[in-house]
């Protein structure tokens, strides 16, 4: 069964929910999109907390630019973690949040006890986004892209209707980029999802193309779980990450070879397997 909770910080009104019992893992993003993604087999360990960051909630007054700055949702974050108590907690971070997951650790260490980056590329630069695009059309199958090509040609009009839902439109319309299975809707997960778009336009254009995770991942020392998957054409290609191999003791890298975006939502059993182990190392 979900709860569903909120705390207010800042004017922001963060929703969460929680579901399982066990040690806790935060997950930070949307409390409404991300628990569709998890296999109740993780809940029967851990429990996880789903919580929005200010860029899923409405603007609780007109925005300055100071409300963007990816300090201020860490701060959130931290807030809510001090009115949960967590303590020795797992944070997860997925697609972008996997930015806002290590930066929280990074600048809040006391509590978190591991790391987990789901389905990121190393950083969000412009150069990168395009490498990403060129792999797309250099590598996928015929099927897959002209599936992505008959998808994208609404993406336009969608975005014309619903502007306020521009970060939706576009993550459904690039399902051919993001699932093992090309001809997936996921459009069903993203409903009753808010989206504050100013704050998403900053975070994915300015904070995460700024940031490098295999830099920062260079002077800290907590334990890391990094997934990818191989069919996962957003981040691509999974070799952005081979400078790891060998070289961080403390990170450990899977790749889910069926997955592409979302490999807890497409091989779930394997994907609660390999993690729940990492998760009950004692490393």
């Amino acid at each position: 069964m979900n709860q569903f909770k909120s705390i207010t910080s800042d004017g922001f009104t963060l929703n969460y929910c929680i579901k399982g019992f066990g040690k806790p893992v935060l997950v930070v993003g949307s409390s409404i999109y991300y628990p569709r993604l998890f296999s109740e087999n993780l809940f029967e360990t851990f429990q996880f907390i789903f919580l929005d960051h200010r860029g899923f909630g409405k603007p609780p007054r007109a925005l300055e630019p100071e409300d963007y700055k990816l300090d201020k949702i860490l701060d959130d974050t931290e807030r809510v973690r001090q009115a949960l108590e967590l303590q020795d907690f797992i944070i997860l971070g997925h697609s972008g949040h996997a930015f806002m997951a290590l930066a929280y650790a990074q600048k809040y260490p006391e509590a978190v006890r591991k790391v987990v980056l789901l389905n990121s590329a190393p950083t969000n630069s412009q150069e990168r986004q395009q490498q990403s695009t060129s792999f797309f059309y250099q590598t996928a199958s015929l099927k897959r892209k002209r599936q992505f090509e008959a998808d994208i040609a609404f993406l336009e009009s969608d975005i014309q209707k619903d502007p306020e839902r521009r970060f939706v439109h576009m993550c459904i319309r690039m399902g051919a980029q993001s699932f093992y299975d090309y001809t997936f809707d996921a459009a069903y997960m993203w409903e009753n999802v808010y989206t504050n778009m100013p704050i998403m336009d900053h975070l994915w254009g300015e904070e995460f193309g700024k940031r490098n995770l295999i830099q920062s991942l260079a002077d800290f020392k907590k334990p890391v779980f990094i997934g990818l998957g191989r069919y996962d054409y957003l981040v691509s290609p999974v070799s952005l990450w081979d400078s790891l191999d060998n070289t961080y003791r403390n990170v450990k890298k899977v790749i889910f070879e069926y997955s592409g975006h979302n490999p807890m939502f497409e091989e779930p059993e394997l994907f609660a397997k390999t993690l729940m182990e990492w998760m009950n190392e004692d490393k």
